[in-house]
């Protein structure tokens, strides 16, 4: 098996996080793909806080909360470190991690 370098962001946001009137995962995504990141995927989180420590989990009684969602890019590193002046641009309120990962295939 061969293993190549890779590069992976995470982008930790809210789910009702927007940007110019879209869902905000839905805007990176859609941007990821239109500048040919090579993967993409949105994971929706059960609980969790941020910087200001406010704790987002389900209520039983509310059609919709802030659940915590991140957003997973993967592509060469070239590619993310490119995209990422962009994300830094879409995230207001949230956090972007970077890491180098082993790929098998892409």
């Amino acid at each position: 098996m061969k293993t190549t370098t890779g590069c992976r962001a995470r982008v930790y946001i809210g789910g009702s996080d927007r940007w110019h009137g879209t869902t905000l995962y839905v805007a990176i995504v859609q941007e990821a793909r239109r500048r040919g990141i090579a993967g993409a995927t949105v994971e929706r989180g059960i609980m969790g806080y941020g910087a200001a420590s406010v704790i987002h989990e389900p209520h039983l009684f509310r059609l919709s909360s802030d659940l915590p969602i991140v957003v997973e890019l993967v592509d060469s590193t070239d590619k993310i470190q490119g995209f990422l002046p962009i994300l830094q641009g879409m995230v207001g309120s949230g956090m972007i991690t970077v890491a180098d990962v082993g790929v098998v295939r892409f």
